[in-house]
């Protein structure tokens, strides 16, 4: 099952994708629960009710599609360093303040968070804030969303609270990830999180065995497997709850693998007129260009 938020003749939907991918049927929501996006049915589907009924059909090329959770409830969990060679470069980058001598590859998981409101859609526009920070760099990564909630998940009960998935690019303000030696403000800036094109249900594909892919102006510059992630999807959901619980509809973006911006010499940032595609298969693709 493939959920989008869209929105269409100036008002929100949430809806079913069609078989074919052509069509979208919409979910019978009102007006606030539609703002929610997939939400709602992320929620209802997690804890065994029934989901809304759906009406006419509208074609997918009518709609704008939004992001699928466009406001999540609350930060969305990241993951940093969490494929080997990704490990590596960061650390050699400069912008690496976790970096240890011989300790590329972390131990444990390195978790951080991005605020909701930096979530747009899948075709909006990546904003360089000019005279704040123009070393932005860009960050395919797999999104896991829980669906029934917990804590101190095992590892193996892990899967049985992964809803589905979605596409993220973790846009990053290199400099101020470095200078504050953290790295919620440099990753949080408005629209530093595209998201889509819709949430997938984890019936329909194997987040642990997918491929991310992503593309600056059509160059090919990240191409990983999941399959080589440091911490697998479980070890981050056990960690994760080891003390937080989960609730159905949290995001945890897990890692960006080799090739980001600053893993050049000199850094490849992005500059205005980019385009920057993330795809993943199972899911699809976002496209977002930078102004």
């Amino acid at each position: 099952m493939k959920i989008a938020a869209y929105r269409y003749q100036g008002q929100a939907g949430v809806g079913r994708l069609s078989a074919d991918g052509r069509q979208i049927e919409p979910f019978q929501l009102s007006a606030a629960e539609a703002a929610l996006g997939a939400l709602p049915i992320v929620e209802a589907h997690a804890a065994g009710r029934p989901l809304p009924a759906t009406g006419m059909a509208i074609a997918l090329d009518q709609v704008q599609l939004l992001a699928p959770i466009p406001r999540p409830r609350r930060n969305i969990f990241c993951v940093g360093k969490n494929y080997h060679a990704h490990a590596r470069e960061f650390a050699g980058s400069g912008f690496d303040s976790s970096a240890r001598p011989g300790a590329d590859i972390p131990a444990d998981p390195i978790i951080f968070s991005k605020v909701p409101e930096c979530v747009i859609g899948p075709k909006d526009t990546i904003r360089i804030p000019v005279g704040v920070s123009e070393a932005i760099d860009y960050e395919a990564e797999l999104a896991v969303i829980i669906g029934r909630g917990g804590k101190g998940i095992t590892a193996a009960d892990a899967m049985q609270h992964v809803w589905g998935y979605t596409i993220v690019n973790d846009v990053t303000a290199r400099d101020w990830q470095g200078r504050h030696s953290q790295w919620l403000m440099g990753k949080s800036f408005d629209t530093f999180c595209p998201m889509g094109p819709w949430v997938v249900s984890a019936d329909e594909m194997d987040g642990q065995a997918t491929q991310v892919r992503c593309f600056v102006n059509g160059e090919e510059r990240q191409n990983a497997s999941t399959r080589d992630l440091i911490f697998d999807i479980p070890k981050l959901i056990e960690t994760l709850s080891a003390g937080i619980t989960l609730y159905p509809g949290d995001i945890i973006a897990t890692g960006t693998p080799v090739g980001v911006g600053i893993g050049f010499k000199p850094p490849k940032y992005l500059v205005s007129g980019d385009v920057v595609r993330v795809e993943i298969d199972g899911i699809g693709a976002i496209e977002n260009p930078v102004r």
